[in-house]
């Protein structure tokens, strides 16, 4: 069939297969057009199709994603600079490429202002470790750890916080409520971090659980207890808000639920001294710099007057200051004492033991308190003894049964535990990669619009007990040999096909449907070209 392959200015015909691959029509291109293509240590030449929005993979079948006789692709020559360094996050068990040319050069805050960029979490929840386990402190550069162009780092966060964290990305209210801590002022700065990664995630309905329980968008995130002290070793970043993070991923209805919350969000400054509106206008969010400019230049009415916004919030500053300072004076009696008290917890870069090792919250030596049961009061001691029962049957509460010693009971126990571990690691495995799917996949699988037209519901299809088993047999040989069950499969190749954004709900369906076949058709035809009447497969 015949295809037409634009490319910088020029509009030319290529006669290929439909079965012929991406990466096939890639080399027909350069080879016509003499593209030099390269690769190097820093940055990668390469070149890539572009069908109805969405950038075709190499190992793709010109037929499998729609592109039929006359079909129109765009062809460009894209040079990319390779990362960095990696980022392994202990959280979300994913690894983050960093794409810096010159952060070799630079001190470790530098590389984890960076990190939070892309993964959002504060800079005073995690820690970052070399390949060999060594701890990265802020004032030191990255070449005293000897790190090297495409090491992969570590990203540790303090013990039994891993499922906390991930609540707070997954938005889900009842888990962090689940891992929330007993201290009082643990569980304040951890307020104030879970209403920092709504923000960044756009999570409204945590943002409104967040400010509900007190945390305030202009209030900075700061630093855990445990390093109350450590004012000279802490990073700039600490003085960041959530109003920041909102500007600067630019989740325009966040911001709105924080301006109405406080208007002291308008001129919050951080670390570089940068109000919310310089945030949002230096990474390109347009919607919200004009709603945050329009909110700065109002005015505030009263019964006889009106005065601008930025003077306002310089009156509201100035009465929450005295406000305070009252406070304290009227406190004479109570000394006001800064940081950490006697018999806190302090840790001291370098000096004391890391807490900051990803343990997960059983493991840290957290007890969920309500699952604990109140002892059971003994009350065989207040019973009478029943006439005509014998001496000897009356009180046995003293008497220790002793059974002889089963054999091979080491061995049965330590097949057992084995058993267990294997489970615990099998549903360790399945929550990881629930966890990916849903981070990944779920997000970008698109959903048709709402329509109020009745249809016919789709008739249904039975198996027989034979066909079942069957079925099952290659589902089950399937996720061995793919690494993903066909649930997992089915959302991934929708997430794929909705980078197809020129064409409509149904055609991604359509190209979601082909991608899917083609993935379980080498396993699963041999298993049912045995059966008869083999069930019709239904993505």
């Amino acid at each position: 069939m015949r295809i037409f392959i634009a490319f910088e200015g020029s509009f030319e015909p290529f006669d290929v297969a439909a079965d012929e691959t991406v990466e096939a029509v890639k080399l027909m291109i350069k080879d016509f057009f003499h593209i030099p293509l390269s690769e190097h240590k820093h940055s990668r030449r390469s070149l890539e199709l572009v069908y109805a929005g969405a950038a075709l993979r190499n190992n793709w079948s010109l037929a499998d994603v729609g592109i039929s006789f006359c079909s129109t692709l765009k062809c460009f020559l894209k040079e990319e600079e390779k990362p960095t360094l990696y980022v392994f996050s202990a959280v979300t068990q994913e690894t983050v490429p960093i794409v810096d040319s010159s952060l070799l050069g630079k001190k470790v805050s530098d590389l984890r202002t960076l990190v939070t960029l892309r993964c959002g979490f504060p800079v005073s929840v995690y820690c970052l470790r070399t390949p060999q386990g060594l701890e990265m402190f802020d004032c030191n550069s990255l070449k005293a750890y000897q790190i090297e162009t495409g090491t992969t780092l570590r990203l540790d966060v303090w013990d039994g916080w891993k499922e906390f964290l991930m609540g707070c990305l997954l938005g889900q209210k009842l888990k962090v409520q689940r891992y929330l801590s007993q201290e009082g002022a643990i569980l304040k700065y951890q307020k104030r971090v879970v209403l920092y990664l709504a923000a960044f995630r756009g999570n409204t309905e945590l943002t409104e659980w967040a400010l509900k329980q007190g945390a305030q968008p202009h209030e900075a995130v700061g630093v855990h207890p445990y390093r109350a002290w450590c004012h000279e070793a802490l990073h700039a970043d600490v003085t960041k808000c959530p109003i920041h993070a909102a500007a600067e991923a630019g989740h325009l209805l966040i911001l709105k639920a924080f301006v109405n919350c406080s208007v002291l969000c308008l001129e919050c400054k951080d670390a570089a001294g940068q109000t919310p509106l310089a945030i949002a206008t230096r990474h390109g969010h347009r919607d919200c710099a004009l709603y945050l400019l329009s909110k700065a230049c109002s005015t505030v009415s009263f019964l006889k007057t009106s005065i601008s916004m930025r003077i306002y919030i310089k009156i509201k500053q100035w009465v929450l200051r005295a406000q305070s300072q009252s406070v304290h004076k009227s406190q004479l009696c109570r000394a006001k004492v800064s940081g950490a008290k006697v018999g806190d917890t302090v840790l001291v870069d370098g000096f004391t033991k890391p807490k900051m090792t990803s343990k997960s919250w059983h493991k840290a030596g957290n007890r969920d308190l309500q699952s604990k049961l109140p002892p059971l009061k003994d009350q065989v001691t207040s019973r009478k003894p029943v006439q005509g029962l014998a001496a000897s049957q009356r009180d046995t509460r003293g008497q220790v049964l002793t059974l002889p010693a089963l054999v091979g009971t080491r061995r049965f126990s330590d097949s057992h535990r084995h058993e267990q571990e294997k489970q615990k690691q099998r549903r360790a495995a399945a929550r990881a990669k629930e966890r990916r799917v849903r981070t990944e996949y779920l997000p970008q699988v698109p959903l048709p619009p709402f329509s109020r037209v009745g249809y016919s519901h789709p008739s249904f299809y039975y198996a027989t007990p034979s066909q079942d088993a069957l079925l099952r047999s290659s589902f089950a040989s399937f996720s061995e040999h793919s690494g993903r069950t066909p649930r997992e499969n089915a959302v991934y190749c929708l997430a794929v096909a909705s980078a197809f954004k020129e064409k409509r709900w149904l055609q991604q369906l359509g190209i979601a449907r082909v991608l899917a076949k083609k993935s379980i058709s080498n396993l699963t035809t041999q298993g049912l070209a045995t059966c008869k009447n083999p069930p019709e497969m239904m993505l």
